[in-house]
């Protein structure tokens, strides 16, 4: 073996001489041809130049205003720190997964006026990278996530509701998450901050609740990650919560939903620069972020959408504006030619910067783990105080719509997400399902209604929409969306 060892390492290093005198022959090669040339692989490295020339802390402090140009987008920016209030817990959180925070912050904003008696409160339950947010306020007139929801006459009544928002635990717009300060150690939690559920995103609102003098809510309403935080709210606190809205969401985040997550988690961890969640004096994972968010762009959008919008059409070659040419014949290259190209990368581009990595990273992955089937509820030591369902009853009707029938074949975990339901079976739910949706598929909400009903719950109102917008569907269409939440809630 000592021999054999011995001849190894000469050998190693022939290979390395041989290797080395072939990448000079290339050098010298490519320098007396053309070089080629990659924008859209410099833009990383002119990104970089900027960050590090810039005074501003590593990932944007400041409000941002969203582009108009691309065609309907949700303006998920930034809020003002002068535009919320922060609500501070100073004694230990306890956490689902045993750890605890030592104290925490949850920042939030209100639309409307609460009641003398405090009953009319909807608590609306953000998406995944969303503030607190959703809607313009005197200290903050910028448009919100949800601007043509929230108001006077609209589907959450600012004249009949208090409408509460907040941003959860895990984020990193004013509530703590990885970036704030561990009080403890006097420096950001990074990657040493406790992994977060759904259930503790909620159970920190209540705190927020109880501080307000709020005992019960008129609502809970959620979309995409917030409709599993308006369930989690009914289950969590059945006699507290009135009705619950769940748009575009699930009771059970499904392996193709949680795949997708990963490989955004992937690509963001595989950046360099994230360095095992300690970025925050140096440069932050904004390659990785970049690629994360054109993955996570593709699952919110829908391909039907894409092919009105952009169909096959190719930018102007002579700029990097997405201008549409029909141009020929041009030379394909490497780097975005398609304006579906362009539009991701832009998508990409104005939110690398905007959002903290490991934010992203944490809640994703709260929104993997969330599962109310009642063996998962079990190993997290929780199980329903009330029990309506028998395992035996499941030949109740099950969900369907005027063009889809019942499936043939439910799936085999119903009988026990409706057995971990029990604890909603009482709360008036609406969900909204939309047929275009590739992240929450719309049979995840039919699955959801199924489960409901086989829980005894009697009061189930089911929608299924058309259109072409996705998931980002309930961003987007006021008219069908925001119609049903305001006929539920009246």
């Amino acid at each position: 073996m000592i021999k054999s060892t011995a001849l190894v390492a000469p050998a190693f290093r022939q290979l390395l001489k041989r290797r080395a005198i072939r990448w000079s022959s290339s050098c010298a090669a490519a320098a007396q041809t053309h070089t080629p040339s990659f924008p859209c692989v410099d833009a990383h490295a002119i990104r970089e130049s900027r960050i590090l020339a810039s005074s501003l802390p590593r990932f944007s402090q400041t409000p941002s205003t969203p582009s108009t140009d691309s065609g309907p987008e949700p303006p998920y920016a930034r809020p003002s720190p002068l535009s919320y209030k922060v609500y501070h817990h100073p004694s230990p959180f306890q956490l689902t997964y045993s750890e605890t925070l030592p104290s925490f912050d949850i920042a939030y904003e209100t639309w409307g006026t609460l009641s003398p008696t405090r009953d009319n409160v909807i608590l609306l339950h953000t998406g995944l990278s969303a503030s607190s947010h959703a809607a313009s306020t005197p200290s903050n007139p910028a448009q919100g996530w949800w601007e043509q929801f929230i108001g006077p006459g609209k589907a959450l009544d600012t004249d009949q509701f208090f409408v509460i928002c907040t941003n959860v635990i895990g984020g990193c717009y004013g509530s703590t998450g990885p970036s704030s300060i561990d009080p403890t150690t006097g420096k950001h939690y990074a990657t040493r901050f406790p992994i977060v559920s759904i259930f503790d995103m909620v159970k920190a609102q209540f705190k927020l609740l109880d501080s307000l003098g709020v005992n019960r809510l008129y609502a809970s309403v959620g979309s995409s990650m917030g409709a599993m935080q308006s369930l989690a709210a009914g289950w969590l606190f059945p006699e507290r919560v009135s009705k619950i809205v769940s748009i575009s969401g699930t009771a059970r985040s499904s392996p193709g939903s949680i795949a997708m997550r990963h490989a955004q988690r992937s690509v963001l961890m595989a950046d360099p620069n994230w360095n095992k969640g300690f970025y925050y004096d140096d440069l932050p994972p904004h390659t990785g972020m970049k690629l994360a968010r054109q993955i996570a762009t593709i699952t919110y959008r829908s391909g039907p959408e894409w092919d009105l919008r952009f169909g096959r059409k190719l930018r102007d070659a002579n700029t990097s504006g997405g201008v549409p040419s029909d141009e020929s014949p041009r030379t394909p290259t490497l780097c975005p030619d398609f304006l579906i190209e362009t539009y991701l990368d832009h998508q990409g581009e104005q939110f690398c910067l905007k959002y903290d990595a490991n934010s992203l990273l944490y809640i994703s992955k709260a929104m993997d783990l969330f599962d109310l089937t009642l063996p998962a509820l079990e190993q997290l030591g929780m199980r329903p105080s009330q029990q309506l369902f028998s395992p035996s009853d499941t030949s109740q009707a099950v969900s369907h719509s005027k063009s889809h029938l019942p499936p043939a074949r439910p799936a085999p975990h119903l009988p026990e997400l409706a057995e971990g339901l029990n604890q909603v079976a009482s709360i008036p739910t609406l969900v909204l399902g939309v047929q275009s949706d590739i992240l929450f598929p719309v049979e995840q909400q039919r699955e959801l209604v199924d489960a409901l009903r086989m829980a005894g719950n009697s009061q189930v109102s089911y929608f299924e929409l058309g259109g072409v917008w996705g998931h980002d569907t309930f961003l987007l269409d006021v008219l069908n969306v925001g119609g049903a939440v305001r006929g539920f809630l009246s």
